[in-house]
């Protein structure tokens, strides 16, 4: 076997090996959209039990306009609330970037009577969120 032969049977496993680190970010990649989907399906109707399964029991979320941060048991008890407030509601969003294992949302709340354009930041681990921020970018949907 020449050294060209060598080297090429060297690189293989290399080759493979990143490959298959690239199909599992990918794979992750599309986890946390579909994580991220379930969220907003859920919360449009206020889901207690798919908003609990999608949260990790430390989970922090934290409503930057508002300046409170919330933990699943708060954030649960809090979907009473939020159920009357988001009757009638439409919520469209769309994934800005992933970068350091934190997924960037721009977010469209259209209530009824007013809409709200948010940015929001999610963390995964495990197929559940670890960390949720929230912060409007307009008082309208105009950019979105």
């Amino acid at each position: 076997m020449n050294g060209t032969a060598r080297q090429a049977m060297n690189v293989r496993p290399v080759v493979f090996t990143a490959a298959a680190l690239m199909i599992a970010i990918v794979a992750a990649r599309a986890d946390d959209r579909a994580i991220i989907s379930r969220w907003y399906s859920a919360l449009l109707v206020a889901d207690r039990t798919e908003l609990a399964d999608l949260l990790a029991d430390d989970v922090r979320i934290k409503l930057d306009d508002l300046g409170v941060v919330q933990s699943k048991q708060e954030f649960i008890a809090s979907l009473d609330e939020w159920k009357g407030a988001v009757a009638g509601a439409a919520i469209r969003h769309r994934i800005e970037r992933t970068e350091s294992g934190v997924t960037t949302v721009i977010a469209c709340y259209d209530f009824p009577n007013n809409d709200m354009l948010v940015q929001e930041t999610f963390a995964v681990s495990d197929n559940r969120i670890t960390a949720n921020s929230q912060a409007a970018i307009a008082e309208n949907c105009e950019g979105y």
